[in-house]
């Protein structure tokens, strides 16, 4: 198998390449460039089977990128930023930053204003955010972040994850990452080896189509697992990509079939230069409403959106509950059958009556 290092040697990084690989005017990709980096890996344009599919979309620069609406900041993320390179904002967690590059550069990315930027994530900066997180002792959670923490080598990575070890409150360590998607090479024995020696160590892997699971991202998947790491897949509901509800479900199963829990459907951010990729609130409502019920449990994740301003991630949910009173809740299954479950009221059961079926179609926001 080819080496992680070859394939980000091999990487298209410059307009000249993106304009050559995709029939793309070169001028056009050029003015892009000026506004946010861009990079593939050859594995990951390999998966792309025509110009416009679901890859292409998150990868190939478009001049949509220069129109439209947005913010560099979307999250508030600088505001709750008590030392450069980590963010606060949760009680007893953070998000630490410790490499500023990735793999490959996602069209819709939230922290485009940063990755990419030595100046922005610098090495330096983790000295202080370590010593952030050895002061407050409220701190149980440490999320490594970036850029891509796997993009640092296996020395570097391991002396963050053993320095935080030491730290008594923390108690557990999390890694986010794209790289078994985008660059599955990376993801090798000795990788998994060092990182399992510093458990509880789990991961947030980023999927967003069902053709990014393929032979290559399967094997650093089962390299993960079996040492011991929970998986967890963050997805971007993008436009063009997986807003189908059937595109979506097929990516959850299989995500399960290979040990990797679907934890978050995320609302895209609104983020400068992404209007093209943002869907209406109401897509990610129908896609929970065709998963929930009609799939495993445990391949239903979590819809959220990340509220601007820092607000944090808030959890939406087709309209379930129809209605709630002192005697009872009316409720709507996945099918659109309505129930009626009796409330306790005084310490007594309320007699149920029996279940009814009022409407086969109820209206699910």
């Amino acid at each position: 198998m080819e080496t992680w290092q070859k394939q980000i040697q091999e990487s298209l990084t410059t307009p000249e390449e993106f304009a050559a690989r995709f029939d793309l005017p070169l001028d056009q990709v050029q003015d892009i460039e000026k506004h946010f980096k861009m990079r593939i890996t050859p594995h990951y344009a390999s998966l792309i089977k025509e110009k416009g599919d679901g890859l292409y979309r998150q990868f190939v620069p478009d001049p949509a990128e220069l129109e439209g609406s947005g913010v560099s900041d979307p999250l508030s993320e600088d505001s709750d930023s008590p030392v450069p390179g980590l963010v606060h904002r949760y009680p007893d967690r953070v998000l630490f930053l410790v490499s500023h590059v990735c793999a490959a550069y996602c069209r819709f990315c939230t922290r485009k204003r940063k990755v990419g930027d030595v100046n922005k994530i610098h090495p330096s900066h983790i000295d202080a955010g370590i010593e952030y997180i050895r002061r407050h002792t409220e701190v149980r959670d440490v999320i490594l972040s970036g850029g891509d923490p796997l993009m640092l080598s296996d020395r570097k990575l391991e002396s963050i994850l053993a320095r935080l070890r030491e730290i008594p409150h923390v108690e557990i360590l999390r890694i986010g990452s794209r790289v078994p998607c985008v660059l599955p090479q990376r993801v090798t024995e000795d990788l998994t080896n060092m990182i399992k020696k510093y458990h509880p160590v789990y991961m947030n892997v980023h999927f967003n189509h069902p053709d990014e699971i393929n032979p290559e991202s399967q094997r650093a998947l089962r390299l993960l697992a079996d040492a011991g790491i929970p998986l967890g897949n963050q997805t971007v509901l993008l436009k063009g990509v997986n807003d189908d509800p059937a595109v979506m479900k097929r990516l959850l199963q299989k995500l399960v079939a290979n040990r990797v829990r679907p934890y978050y459907i995320y609302q895209a951010d609104y983020v400068e230069g992404t209007e093209h990729l943002r869907t209406k609130v109401e897509k990610g409502l129908e896609i929970i409403e065709a998963v929930r019920g009609w799939t495993s449990g445990v391949a239903v994740p979590h819809f959220v959106i990340d509220a601007p301003g820092g607000g944090g991630k808030i959890p939406l949910l087709p309209n379930y509950v129809l209605s709630m009173t002192e005697d009872q809740l009316v409720l709507r299954n996945y099918q659109g059958k309505v129930f009626i479950y009796p409330q306790v009221r005084d310490g007594e059961t309320v007699k149920a009556p029996e279940p009814e079926l009022i409407t086969e179609s109820v209206d699910m926001i």
